[in-house]
């Protein structure tokens, strides 16, 4: 494999510099995990986006949170069919292995991956609709939650809805997991949808008594 390189400088100063500092200030809890293996407490699925800290934004421990993230944090349906699923891999083991007590669903504003199936639903993205589009597939996790939006008048709001709507449409697919489903039903495991507001620094939660999100 001739194609791989080194790191760029500046990743491996940051490195030592952790290494340093950090670890060198934490090296039994290092230890410890390394030994013991991780016991996280809840997975955190969400989105790719760099603007998106989930540890930063609850102040997590290194071993607290498994984490997942994928294109507009989305969930498929459960879908055993032999091809490769690295979300649904993911939330197996999370359940099955793990035995988290909490799947996080962390949806955030300007999500490029949302706006992305927005353009392509609405017939602005022809290239999303392309069979060789890996995002375009993707993002048709998303086509049911744009016909709940489609009909908001304002673009922003109705693109901001969407955002929420894929958070509710991974809620939905989650509870088609049997396993999921399973432990939910005998309260070892709990849901739940969150929005981030990266320009202000907002969080959301879904509240199913009314089916609106509000600020924590």
């Amino acid at each position: 494999m001739t194609h791989a390189k080194p790191l760029p400088s500046y990743l491996v100063q940051r490195f030592h510099g952790w290494r340093a500092t950090t670890f060198s200030e934490n090296k039994a809890w290092y230890r410890r995990l390394a030994d013991e293996g991780q016991r996280p407490r809840a997975m955190i699925i969400s989105c790719c986006d760099s603007r998106v800290h989930v540890t930063a934004i609850f102040g997590a421990d290194q071993g607290e949170f498994f984490i997942h993230r994928n294109i507009a944090n989305l969930v498929p349906p459960y879908e055993p069919d032999g091809n490769q699923h690295g979300t649904s891999a993911a939330i197996e083991y999370a359940v099955t292995a793990l035995k988290v007590a909490h799947i996080v669903i962390v949806g955030h504003s300007n999500c490029g991956g949302v706006r992305g199936c927005h353009d392509m639903c609405s017939g602005h993205a022809p290239e999303l609709e392309e069979k060789s589009s890996f995002v375009g597939r993707w993002m048709d996790l998303l086509r049911p939650g744009y016909e709940r939006v489609k009909d908001i008048a304002d673009e922003g709001e109705r693109i901001r809805a969407l955002e929420k709507q894929a958070i509710l449409v991974s809620l939905d697919n989650l509870m088609t997991f049997p396993f999921v489903e399973e432990a939910v039903k005998a309260n070892k495991l709990t849901l739940h949808g969150l929005w981030n507001d990266i320009g202000d620094g907002g969080l959301e939660q879904y509240t199913p008594e009314d089916g609106t999100f509000k600020p924590i």
